[in-house]
C-alpha cells in the first residue's frame, strides 16, 4: 500500500505561526510504499444510546464505511506523545487472501476498553477494486473476495471468550468452533457477531464462473 503522511503543527499555536510552519518542508506530505500483513479497520466511537427501557442499544456500521480508510483520500489524525500527523492509505496490490483486523480494543493507562459496534458485512462478493489506485486497477483481473473465516470476541476485554466461524469449502457450509465444540451455523448469524478478525479469499476466474452458474 501507499501511506501518505503529513505532519501537523501543534493545535495550541497561533494561526499565523501554524500557517508559517505549514510552508516548511517538514510539514509537507510524504509518501512511502509498504507491504502489509493485515488491514486494521477502525471502528467509530460507540455512542451509548439507551432505549425507553434503559437497555443499551449497540450501534452498527457498514463494512464499506470502515474500509474507506484505504480509498486514498480519507484522512485520519494520528497522535504520538509529541507530534500529530494526518495519514491516508491506498492499496496498490491485492493478495490472494486478505486479513481484516477490526480494532475493538483500545488501551489507556488504566484499563482496556472494548468497542461493541457491530460491523454489517456481506459474506460474499466484496469488491475492493475502488480501493486500488487507478494506475494499478488494470493489472488486477480479480478484485472480489469471499469470507472464509470469522473470529469473534464475546464479553468483556479482560474475561471474554472467542468463537470461530469457518467455511467448509467442499460443502459450502459454515461451522462454529468454540473450544472442542463444533456446530452448524447459518451464514446470516455470522453477520450479527462482534467480528474481530476476518479472513477473505480472492475469487479466481474458475470460481467466478461457478458462482455465476
Amino acid at each position: 500500500m501507499r501511506i501518505f503522511t503529513k505532519k501537523l503543527p501543534h493545535p495550541d499555536l497561533p494561526a499565523e505561526e501554524k500557517a508559517q510552519l505549514l510552508q516548511n518542508s517538514e510539514y509537507q506530505e510524504r509518501m512511502v510504499e509498504s507491504t502489509f500483513l493485515y488491514l486494521t479497520l477502525d471502528l467509530p466511537t460507540a455512542p451509548l444510546y439507551k432505549d425507553e427501557k434503559e437497555q443499551l442499544i449497540i450501534p452498527q456500521v457498514p463494512l464499506f464505511s470502515i474500509l474507506a480508510k484505504f480509498n486514498g483520500s480519507t484522512e485520519k489524525e494520528y497522535k504520538t506523545y509529541k507530534e500529530n500527523f494526518l495519514k491516508r492509505f491506498q492499496l496498490t496490490r491485492l493478495p490472494p487472501y486478505l486479513i481484516f483486523c477490526i480494532k475493538r480494543f483500545t488501551k489507556n493507562n488504566f484499563f482496556v476498553e472494548k468497542n461493541p459496534t457491530i460491523v454489517n458485512f456481506p459474506i460474499t462478493n466484496v469488491d475492493l477494486r475502488e480501493y486500488l489506485s487507478e494506475e494499478v486497477q488494470a493489472a488486477h483481473a480479480h478484485t472480489t473476495y469471499d469470507l472464509i473465516a470469522n473470529i469473534v470476541h464475546d464479553g468483556k476485554p479482560s474475561e471474554g471468550s472467542y468463537r470461530i466461524h469457518v467455511l467448509h469449502h467442499g460443502t459450502g457450509k459454515w461451522y462454529e468452533l468454540q473450544d472442542l465444540q463444533v456446530t452448524d451455523i447459518l451464514p446470516q448469524m455470522i453477520t450479527l457477531s462482534e467480528a474481530y478478525i476476518q479472513i477473505w479469499k480472492r475469487r479466481e476466474e474458475d470460481e467466478t464462473k461457478q458462482q455465476g452458474a
